[in-house]
């Protein structure tokens, strides 16, 4: 396993990183390695154009048109 040595880290970010590893109940360093695992390893997301865009093209646009509403149509307490 190789080591990584970070230099010119902002002391807030460390700062931010120690409660976070804190919070997470593991040192500074074994969080460090999650963060950095999470971000360069997962899957990467998806946009939601992308998304949209692979939709099936099935129905109309008719299919999802609004219905009018009635004054009687929408008192649903009577």
């Amino acid at each position: 396993m190789a080591d990584l040595l970070v230099r010119g880290v902002e002391e807030s970010l460390v700062r931010a990183l120690k409660k976070q590893a804190g919070e997470h109940g593991r040192s500074a360093e074994a969080e460090h390695r999650a963060i950095l695992m999470a971000a360069l390893l997962s899957p990467p997301r998806r946009k939601l154009a992308d998304l949209l865009a692979a939709m099936p093209d099935v129905g109309s646009d008719a299919d999802f048109e609004r219905q009018s509403e009635t004054a009687a149509d929408t008192d649903v307490l009577d």
